[in-house]
């Protein structure tokens, strides 16, 4: 199904002129998929995996989680060692395939500010 939307996704993508950083999944998600669907989205584009999910707890499934749920998560994201230079001064596109109530994309973007970065946007699939 990825097929469909990966032409959409990388004019969408590339037209930003952003360094592009998609969601990580989970170790939990990728054993239970084998892959990353966001990645599988951009794998056309050129991205760098700049953030990993902190260590998931059984609580981590964000679709079973109320929107109250999802307000009040902690950050989930740490920034990958080595990538301080490559965000510092950039301007990044989070990229993600659902936006729900954009809990995710705004702990990812205050990460990525507080690395240094000048300006965050997001872009998803699905809303």
């Amino acid at each position: 199904m990825r097929w469909v939307f990966m032409t959409e996704m990388k004019v969408a993508v590339t037209r930003t002129k952003r360094l592009v950083v998609p969601i990580p999944v989970t170790e939990a998600t990728m054993a239970i998929r084998g892959f990353n669907q966001v990645v599988g989205l951009i794998d056309n584009c050129r991205f760098v995996n700049a953030l990993t999910p902190v260590a998931a707890t059984k609580e981590s499934n964000q679709s079973a989680k109320s929107r109250a749920d999802r307000l009040l998560l902690d950050q989930p994201f740490k920034l990958v060692s080595g990538m301080e230079a490559t965000v510092k001064d950039a301007k990044i596109v989070i990229v993600d395939d659902v936006y729900t109530t954009g809990t995710t994309i705004r702990h990812a973007a205050r990460l990525l500010y507080q690395a240094g970065a000048t300006s965050v946007t997001g872009i998803t699939l699905a809303r």
